[in-house]
């Protein structure tokens, strides 16, 4: 099975973040210890084949600022109804396994959106559907069908604001035109 070949522009960012990791772990960064990991990260790529991360080659900061603010608002907030379940409602708390599909086929959009999801308290990706760009959430306190479409607005939500921050122009469009509508 032949693969595409890589160019070093699309491999650097994971050769250089190899390196740095290599580093931290040995908590060397002397530049014999670099060197070494930059030969151990050259020969982990070429063993072991993941595919490339295509980005869009945007990044709009007027929208990433915003959504960090609001993400750890987000965090804080979840964290202290998270308690409260935990300690007031205790075990009459009703779980769900919610399935979203999500709008964009992107890998780095669609780990962006597992991630933050995962990151607020109260939720946890337990599976993702590569093919159709399907995330199953296991989520807490969702015991209607009003509650998992709550959640699945909320998650497709983070989706359009991270479309906003660093997706491809096509799925920005999207976005803009679902929004206007």
């Amino acid at each position: 099975m032949s693969r595409r070949r890589i160019s070093l522009r699309q491999e650097l960012p994971l050769l250089v973040w190899l390196v740095i990791v290599w580093g931290a772990l040995w908590q060397d960064f002397s530049p014999g210890n670099l060197l070494f990991g930059a030969l151990l990260s050259v020969l982990v790529a070429r063993m072991f084949y993941l595919p490339p991360v295509e980005l869009s080659g945007r990044f709009n900061i007027l929208y990433a600022v915003p959504f960090a603010l609001q993400f750890l608002w987000r965090v804080a907030a979840a964290s202290i109804e998270v308690m409260y379940l935990a300690a007031i409602r205790g075990p009459k708390v009703i779980n769900a396994v919610v399935a979203v599909r999500l709008r964009s086929h992107q890998d780095l959009i669609v780990t962006a959106v597992g991630h933050v999801i995962s990151l607020i308290p109260g939720s946890l990706v337990v599976e993702v559907d590569r093919s159709t760009s399907t995330l199953y959430l296991h989520a807490l306190n969702v015991s209607t069908p009003e509650d998992a479409e709550n959640l699945r607005s909320e998650v497709r939500s983070i989706e359009a604001r991270l479309i906003r921050i660093m997706g491809s122009p096509e799925e920005l469009e999207l976005v803009r035109q679902e929004a206007a509508a």
